[in-house]
Formats: structure tokens, C-alpha cells, sequence
């Protein structure tokens, strides 16, 4: 009798997928961030009647009429450039500010350092909401209401502290011998700082530029408060989009999608600093 068995076909192994936990966690987490994005970009390419008229996942007939009037108008696109100016005066000032008390709380020890080093943060811990008055009044008594100095210096009541904290974290990483060797090479102090210093800490300062520019570029309350019709920023133009027919849906989130753009920028050119900042633990 013949073996059956040797013409029977052998038995095919398929490949078992292997699901990665942490590889689907990311693409739910990535899903979460990404889907209100690429909704907003959908709906600055709707007219309001296809925002209104029902739900779709893609515009039916798309349009870049909200750009177009955002970048036409100039009580839209001026408040992009109000915004941007106030923003880059508090991230010069804030720095300017923060770079020689760094420096100061990170190489000396003096009577009540660090207590002055928690009352800094404390300022930073504070909601903005508790110095909108105070700010309103003495920027009204002195002339600065509607100016772009106004919002810049009421900023940095929060920048000034983060970034003191940030900084003084990466300056403490540089050895005291650099210094010393500096002086003993003839530098001046300012001198040694610029050329010698601030070169060693050019990721602290990259950190401490982005929290300072993105805290800056959202903050809402303080901004709309502090300004009315010269000075007033994007945020406070979307706040006041409602007219005789209702919200413009589109043109509001046209603007959205142009107000994620400076900061993305300047994630992408700051990221290698960030992850420094991450790896040194102090961001």
C-alpha cells in the first residue's frame, strides 16, 4: 500500500502580525492632536454654508475665500503684526532681563538668594487674571494703554521668571573654572559673557526664547485688556467675529490655521534646544 502521507501537502506556516503596544498608543495619542487640526483646516477651505449644512469629512467645493479676506482686511492681518511685534519685544526684553540674574543666582550666594528665587517663580505661578486690574489702571495713569510696550512689559511679569529658572539651570552646568580662566586672560566681564558665556548656554537660551515667545503668543486676557484698537492682537480680533449674520465660521478658522503656523516655526527651529532642555531636566 502506498504512504499517503508523503503526498500530502505540508502544512503552510503563516506569518503572525505582531502588534506593538507602545506603536498604537502613539498612533491613538498622534490621532487625538491631529484630528482637530486637520478639522480646523478643512473648515478654513468651507464656505459657512457647508460648515452649517451638514457633516463632511472633506470640503465639497473648496475655498481659500477666508485666507483671502484675513489677508485683505486690515483689521484682520494687523492684528498678526501687532501680535508678532509685542510678542518679539517681551522674548528681547525677557532675555535681556533674565540672562544677567541667571548669571547672578547660578555663580554668587548672597544673603536670601533663595528665597529670592521662589518669590521670582511665584510671580509665574500667579493666573493672569489677578493683574489684569492692576496693569489696566497704571498703564491707563501713565499713557502706555493700546501700546505695544504695554503688553510686551505686562509679559514679562511671567516670562521673566521662566526664563531665570531655565537659564540658571544651564548656566550651573557650566564649570566656574571658564570664568576664571577668562579673567586671568584679560577679558572684561562683558566681554567674557557675550563671546565666552553665552555661546556655552546657546540651548538654554534657545529654551528660554520659545517659552517666552509661545507664552506671549497665546496669552489672551492680559492682551485684550491692555489694548483696544492700535495695538490689538489677533487673539482679541477672533474673539469679536460675531456680526448681523451670525459667525463668520470660516474666516474664523482661517485664522486658527494662520495662528499655528509662528509657532510651529518656531518648534521646528528651536526642537534640538528643547530636547537638551528635556535631557538636562530643567524644561
Amino acid at each position: 500500500m502506498a504512504d499517503l502521507t508523503a503526498t500530502r501537502p505540508a502544512s503552510r506556516s503563516f506569518p503572525v502580525l505582531k502588534v506593538n503596544g507602545s506603536a498604537v498608543v502613539m498612533v491613538i495619542y498622534l490621532a487625538f492632536l491631529l484630528i482637530p487640526i486637520y478639522w480646523l483646516l478643512t473648515m478654513s477651505l468651507k464656505t459657512n454654508s457647508e460648515i452649517l449644512g451638514g457633516f463632511s469629512l472633506v470640503p465639497q467645493n473648496p475655498t481659500i475665500a477666508n485666507y483671502v479676506t484675513i489677508l485683505t482686511d486690515a483689521s484682520w492681518y494687523m492684528g498678526y503684526v501687532n501680535s508678532l511685534i509685542y510678542v518679539v519685544m517681551n522674548t528681547v526684553i525677557s532675555l535681556a532681563v533674565a540672562l544677567p540674574a541667571a548669571y547672578a543666582f547660578s555663580r554668587y550666594s548672597f544673603l536670601g538668594d533663595k528665597h529670592l528665587f521662589f518669590w521670582l517663580l511665584t510671580n509665574r505661578m500667579a493666573p493672569p487674571a489677578v493683574f489684569a486690574l492692576p496693569f489696566f489702571q497704571l498703564y491707563s495713569s501713565v499713557g502706555l494703554f493700546d501700546t505695544h510696550i504695554a503688553v510686551a512689559l505686562a509679559h514679562c511679569l511671567f516670562n521673566v521668571p521662566l526664563a531665570v529658572w531655565i537659564l540658571e539651570g544651564f548656566m550651573r552646568g557650566v564649570p566656574k573654572e571658564i570664568d576664571e580662566t577668562a579673567y586671568i586672560d584679560g577679558y572684561s566681564f562683558p566681554k567674557f559673557f557675550v563671546k565666552i558665556f553665552t555661546p556655552l548656554i546657546a540651548s538654554g537660551i534657545g529654551v528660554a526664547a520659545f517659552f517666552c515667545f509661545m507664552f506671549s503668543w497665546v496669552e489672551l486676557l492680559l492682551s485684550r485688556t491692555l489694548t483696544s484698537v492700535d495695538a490689538k492682537p489677533i487673539a482679541s480680533t477672533m474673539t469679536r467675529t460675531v456680526g448681523a449674520s451670525g459667525v463668520d465660521w470660516g474666516v474664523l478658522a482661517a485664522a486658527g490655521v494662520l495662528t499655528i503656523i509662528p509657532g510651529a516655526l518656531v518648534i521646528y527651529f528651536v526642537r534640538n534646544y528643547i530636547a537638551k532642555g528635556f535631557a538636562l531636566g530643567r524644561v
